[in-house]
């Protein structure tokens, strides 16, 4: 991929890596996940595209953009015209993997109301209508954040690891926090997704995020697992954009 091609560059910049998708229109053809920004600047200057989107909410995206080689470049802020209404009352505040993850959503489920859970540093819960009307939702703290406060808040209590299938009775401390964790943080989801169900008829309800593996199974089919649905959404900001 070193000389220009007819491939869109996706960029994906968390709290904790930076993810990189590379789309031949709406086919995902590459993923790679990057630890550092120096890691991701050194793939960037190696290749070239044919058009691309930062979306960061840590480092600065105006640096990276830098790097990339490409004809159209695109940053994904506030005033980035995007296909769906938004209807969020501080807009200035909203996390740009927010959006993108409602314009996912869309793509996947055009005509239907649709909630976004997006399991990582936190849970998000984003609500688009099936007009695409984007209102908004909820944020509740992630997995990791969890286990690290039962560790940061108590005296004795240690730092674990998370764990696919937890019991629902731990018979140690270690297996107890999972329990706890875990599990509430699952029937949280499933109490969100209730609550949306209630509201809205014929709901969508997509799951994402790093996190996704730990719930996906809990869900009993109630949900569809798109782990890359914020490089999917990016990818459908990053078309409209082209197209205006």
């Amino acid at each position: 991929m070193n000389e220009s091609n007819n491939v869109n560059l996706i960029i994906d910049i968390g709290n904790s890596s930076a993810k990189v998708g590379i789309f031949n229109q709406q086919e995902l053809i590459e993923k790679h996940v990057f630890a550092s920004i120096a890691m991701l600047n050194l793939f960037l200057g190696n290749h070239s595209f044919k058009n691309s989107i930062i979306s960061s909410v840590s480092s600065s995206p105006e640096e990276i953009q830098q790097h990339i080689q490409a004809e159209k470049k695109f940053i994904l802020t506030k005033n980035l015209p995007v296909p769906t209404t938004n209807l969020y009352a501080t807009p200035s505040t909203l996390g740009v993997d927010r959006l993108a993850g409602v314009c996912g959503a869309r793509q996947l489920f055009p005509g239907k109301n649709c909630l976004v859970i997006d399991a990582g540093t936190c849970i998000t819960y984003d609500f688009i209508d099936k007009e695409g009307n984007y209102h908004g939702g909820g944020i509740s703290p992630g997995l990791s954040m969890r286990f690290q406060a039962v560790n940061t808040f108590t005296a004795k209590l240690p730092l674990v690891q998370a764990v696919k299938t937890p019991t629902l009775i731990g018979n140690s401390t270690e297996s107890c926090i999972q329990s706890g964790v875990i599990l509430g943080l699952t029937e949280e989801i499933k109490g969100f997704v209730r609550l949306y169900e209630q509201e809205f008829e014929d709901l969508k309800v997509v799951l994402c995020g790093g996190d996704t593996v730990f719930f996906e199974n809990q869900m009993k089919g109630s949900i569809f697992a798109v782990p890359e649905l914020v490089l999917s959404g990016l990818n459908s900001i990053l078309d409209y954009n082209v197209n205006l």
